[in-house]
């Protein structure tokens, strides 16, 4: 009997638990997850990602506890330009094929200012992971017209291509590259508890 209550003591303890964590679900037609890299030395190249899916899950207010998990759809890979996109699409980059999604898991989220958050965590592209750090700033939150609260957040980072096996490279004659090694990231992000 005395097993019995303990039993159902956890169980309460880890459904108290989960009944105050907050969930938060992404409003896709509001948020964006964009990239952008240099082209030539001299300019910039940008894109985007159409399907991926973010949530979010805390029980401080402070997100002290927040734990993040991303995954994009590498197909939906977007520069406006199809000659390109397949290119990206190829082994030479992502490989999207063989390695469909590129995954981020947070493994710490660190308040450190008003607002502004640093989120680290583990980035996964073709079978490659490393750890990140996004530097994030919590734009607010808001009870809707429709009667939910949303939330806003901007975050970014910077990686190294070739980290992640994106091994297409060709150098130009004056030095440098045709497309650069460092690919910048930032994520635009709405969400609904």
């Amino acid at each position: 009997m005395k097993r019995f209550f303990q039993l159902a003591a956890a169980l309460l303890a880890v459904s108290s638990l989960a009944l105050s964590q907050s969930g938060w679900k992404l409003d896709k037609n509001h948020s964006s997850i964009g990239f952008s890299v240099k082209h030539l030395v001299i300019s910039t190249v940008s894109g985007n990602f159409k399907d991926f899916d973010i949530t979010l899950t805390t029980a401080k207010d402070d997100f002290s506890d927040a734990a993040v998990q991303a995954v994009i759809k590498m197909a939906s890979i977007n520069t406006d330009n199809t000659a390109r996109d397949n290119h990206l699409k190829s082994d030479d980059f992502f490989n999207a094929e063989k390695f469909p999604e590129i995954k981020f898991t947070s493994t710490s989220f660190e308040k450190v200012g008003e607002g502004k958050y640093k989120i680290t965590g583990d980035l996964t592209i073709r079978d490659v992971t490393k750890k990140v750090v996004f530097d994030a700033v919590y734009n607010g939150s808001i009870k809707t017209p429709w009667g939910n609260t949303a939330m806003s957040w901007t975050a970014a980072t910077v990686i190294n291509r070739f980290d992640y096996n994106l091994k297409w490279n060709k150098a130009l004659e004056s030095g440098g590259l045709i497309a650069g090694q460092d690919v910048t990231i930032t994520i635009n992000l709405e969400m609904d508890k």
